[in-house]
């Protein structure tokens, strides 16, 4: 685009202040997430020059220079030099755009970021695609690692019982009678500190309903649905983690915090 009537800092704020309402109704219209900035780069070509000489003021130096010229020896100045000095060429008076070259202005400077908006749509549709496959695999390992947990050997029967009753030893070696609530209140403490059975099923729940969303229509914004979607998972990891007595279920625990935050990165690139 190019103009000769206007500086590109000047048509800069002139389409910031005109067209500010429209610009943000069309970037809002595509884009629902994140922040955009917006840059306004102009190229003249016409080939006409933003500059334009003093004469009044070269005539003078021209005069004054013939009447020093003769003075101890001074030499008459060269036009390069006169040209050099400071006010003799100096920025064109800009001139004023009428209505129809206004509406020409601003109509051309909404069809470029329209055309800017469609291209950066397409590549983000591009990118999208690209990143559905890795957010798949990576909801397969947290849906593995939830599995693993389900079937690892901390929650089997005959290991949860051993694993109560040397609590139970440790209670009464510490001075709880088995009389009265205290020990049962411990017991009912102790067992649903134990139980991660919630835990596990809404895991498995958050896995189906993110590949539910992967899966949604093309175009619908997705990315705050799949930020939740990550707060869930790393609540139940976290409390998966702090009930864990075992090894084996806290390994799981941090190799599924792990996939989440890299999940939730990739998350962070869609819109």
């Amino acid at each position: 685009m190019s103009t000769d009537v206007v500086s590109k800092f000047e048509l800069a704020c002139h389409m910031a202040m005109m067209q500010s309402k429209n610009l943000r109704k069309i970037l809002k219209t595509n884009f629902h997430r994140g922040s955009i900035n917006l840059h306004l780069q102009l190229q003249q070509t016409s080939g006409k020059s933003n500059y334009q000489i003093n004469h009044e003021f070269l005539d003078e130096l021209i005069e004054l220079s013939k009447e020093k010229a003769g003075l101890g020896g001074v030499k008459s100045p060269r036009i390069d030099g006169l040209l050099a000095l400071k006010g003799v060429i100096e920025p064109a008076e800009k001139a004023i755009l009428d209505e129809t070259e206004q509406q020409a202005l601003e109509a051309a400077l909404l069809t470029s970021l329209q055309e800017a908006v469609s291209k950066l749509t397409e590549a983000r549709v591009a990118e999208g695609a690209q990143l559905q496959p890795v957010l798949l695999s990576q909801l397969d390992e947290i849906g593995s690692l939830t599995k693993a947990a389900a079937s690892s050997a901390a929650l089997r029967p005959e290991n949860m019982r051993a694993r109560l009753q040397r609590q139970i030893d440790t209670l009464l070696e510490n001075g709880v009678s088995r009389e009265g609530d205290r020990l049962e209140q411990e017991l009912a403490l102790l067992v649903t500190k134990a139980d991660i059975s919630e835990e596990l099923d809404r895991l498995a729940s958050h896995v189906a309903t993110a590949r539910e969303i992967l899966a949604g229509k093309e175009g619908d914004a997705i990315g705050r649905r799949l930020d939740f979607i990550c707060q869930e998972f790393n609540r139940e990891a976290n409390t998966l983690c702090s009930k864990s007595n075992e090894t084996e279920l806290t390994q799981i625990g941090l190799e599924m915090k792990v996939i989440i935050d890299r999940f939730r990165e990739q998350v962070q690139n869609i819109e």
